[in-house]
């Protein structure tokens, strides 16, 4: 499963075609394992949650998951949250995702 991927990755990742053991799109996932994540999706909301899985249609999986969403109602938080556990997150709902690493990592990480 890690070669089918790895292999629509590598379109994504390398218009060329090359592709060098450095920059390999499983490695760079591999990377982004049990790291927090901040995913938005269309309809507003977030997900914070540790990264566990990414599946070749480009879904993503967290787990410990806090939903992040707005409360149109006078309150004394703008945000209002849940804890969630294991969530799925389809890939046509994906609006952001931000990884929590240092800046030469998000530099790295650009080409996923």
């Amino acid at each position: 499963m890690e070669q089918q991927v790895g292999e629509s990755l590598i379109q994504l990742g390398n218009s060329d075609g090359s592709n060098s053991s450095s920059s390999d799109p499983v490695t760079r996932v591999r990377k982004l394992l049990f790291r927090r994540m901040l995913v938005g999706i269309k309809d507003g909301r977030f997900f914070l949650g540790t990264f566990h899985c990414l599946d070749k249609q480009g879904n993503i999986i967290l787990q410990d998951t806090i939903e992040y969403r707005s409360t149109r109602r006078s309150s004394p938080s703008p945000m209002e949250q849940r804890c969630l556990g294991l969530v799925l997150i389809p890939s046509s709902c994906q609006n952001s995702c931000h990884v929590d690493c240092s800046v030469e990592e998000q530099l790295s990480l650009l080409k996923v």
